[in-house]
C-alpha cells in the first residue's frame, strides 16, 4: 500500500469538474458538488467548472478547451459513462486522448465491487492524458464520484503519495511535444 511522505511539500493541482447532463443545472448538481468540496478539501484549486449537454462532440471540444489552458492541470468529468445510448463521455474523451490510463478504469472497478457489488461492470469509467493534462470519465452518482476521489484519486493527485503519484510526473507528460 502506498503512503503519505509528510516530508514533502504539498502540491496544489488547478482542477476543472465538468458535468455531463441533459437535465442538471448547477444548484442540482451534487457529483459536481462532492468533487469540488473534495479537491478544494485536499488543498486543491478549482480552476473552472461547468455543465454540458450529452453531446459527443460538444463534450470533446471542451476537454480539449481546457486542455490546451495552462491554467488547467486536470479534468474530471462526471456523468455519461454509463451503457445507454447517451452515454458518450467515454467517447468523447477517447477522442481527446493521446494515452489512456487503462489502470483507472480497472482500479475504479475494484473499489466500486467493495461498494456495489456486480453493478459496478454497468460503469465505463476512464483516465488518460492529452497536452500534459489528465482526464478522468467518473459516473455521475455522487457515491461513484466519492469512492473515486477518496480510494484513488486523492492519492495519486497528491504529490506527497508513494510510492509514486500523477502529480510528479506531471512535468513530463508533454515531454514528446518538445522534442526537435
Amino acid at each position: 500500500m502506498g503512503r503519505i511522505d509528510e516530508s514533502k511539500d504539498f502540491i496544489p493541482v488547478r482542477i476543472a469538474v465538468l458535468t455531463v447532463s441533459d437535465t442538471r443545472a448547477l444548484e442540482e448538481d451534487r457529483s459536481g458538488d462532492v468533487l469540488v468540496g473534495r479537491l478544494e478539501a485536499a488543498g486543491h484549486v478549482l480552476a473552472d467548472r461547468k455543465i454540458i449537454r450529452d453531446e459527443r462532440a460538444e463534450i470533446a471540444v471542451q476537454l480539449r478547451a481546457w486542455c490546451a489552458d495552462e491554467a488547467i492541470d486536470v479534468v474530471i468529468s462526471t456523468g455519461g459513462t454509463g451503457l445507454t445510448g447517451r452515454d458518450v463521455t467515454v467517447e468523447a474523451h477517447r477522442d481527446v486522448y493521446e494515452k489512456e490510463i487503462d489502470a483507472f478504469g480497472t482500479v475504479f472497478t475494484m473499489v466500486s465491487m467493495q461498494k456495489i457489488g456486480t453493478s459496478a461492470v454497468q460503469s465505463r469509467a476512464t483516465g488518460g492524458v492529452a497536452q500534459g493534462t489528465y482526464l478522468f470519465a467518473l459516473p455521475g452518482s455522487p457515491g461513484a464520484c466519492k469512492d473515486a476521489w477518496d480510494e484513488i484519486l486523492a492519492y495519486q493527485l497528491d504529490y506527497r503519495h508513494r510510492p509514486c503519484n500523477f502529480v510528479e510526473i506531471m512535468p513530463r507528460l508533454d515531454e514528446h511535444q518538445r522534442r526537435k
